[in-house]
């Protein structure tokens, strides 16, 4: 057993120091800076720059990471944490601004914070990598996002925002879901072997 208390596997030999990781450091670091930029109207297609620029860092860290075996205990617990640090400063700054309904930044916010706490919680159990519905959630929020800090004035690109934020809604509800039931069945598993 090593000191965590969970069985060493092959991402415990990989050392933390490595590009994915540095890709996933720098999304967290653009967090500050997004929201820095939102306070200046001026600045949105920067703003929507910045976000699809730091949006893209958690498509290519995690590809690197599987292609060159650089998979880590700390990518798989920080990379979703740095995801939802972005797209929650981004949220609230756009309800914060007017721009989108509070009940979808709250629901969405207490989502991603109550998963990372449940992950968190299993931690020693199990490190849960992110899943395919997962990948389609955060890909979905982020468009979605990215429409909604966009300075686009066509008529009809606000209810095309709309819509795509409430298809990001509706997987950020059924990944939540599926989430729990996953945690459920790993408590469950972990309580049966102890007995």
């Amino acid at each position: 057993m090593s000191p965590a208390g969970h069985a060493p596997d092959a991402t415990d030999a990989v050392s933390s120091v490595n590009v994915p990781n540095a890709l996933t450091i720098a999304r967290l670091v653009c967090v500050p800076v997004l929201a820095v930029l939102l306070a200046y109207p001026s600045a949105r297609w920067w703003c929507a720059g910045l976000f699809v620029l730091a949006s893209a860092t958690d498509l290519v860290d995690g590809a690197l990471a599987r292609r060159y075996g650089q998979v880590t205990t700390f990518g798989k617990i920080v990379d979703p944490i740095a995801d939802k640090a972005l797209t929650g400063v981004a949220l609230i700054g756009l309800s914060l601004l007017g721009e989108l309904w509070w009940w979808v930044t709250i629901l969405i916010i207490i989502r991603e914070v109550g998963i990372t706490l449940l992950r968190l919680w299993v931690v020693r159990i199990a490190v849960i990598s992110a899943s395919r519905g997962g990948k389609a959630k955060t890909v979905a929020q982020m468009i979605a996002i990215t429409m909604f800090l966009m300075p686009v004035a066509w008529s009809w690109w606000g209810a095309v925002s709309d819509a795509v934020m409430v298809v990001a809604v509706l997987l950020t509800l059924a990944t939540g879901l599926d989430y729990l039931i996953t945690v459920a069945r790993l408590r469950g598993s972990k309580t049966r072997t102890a007995v």
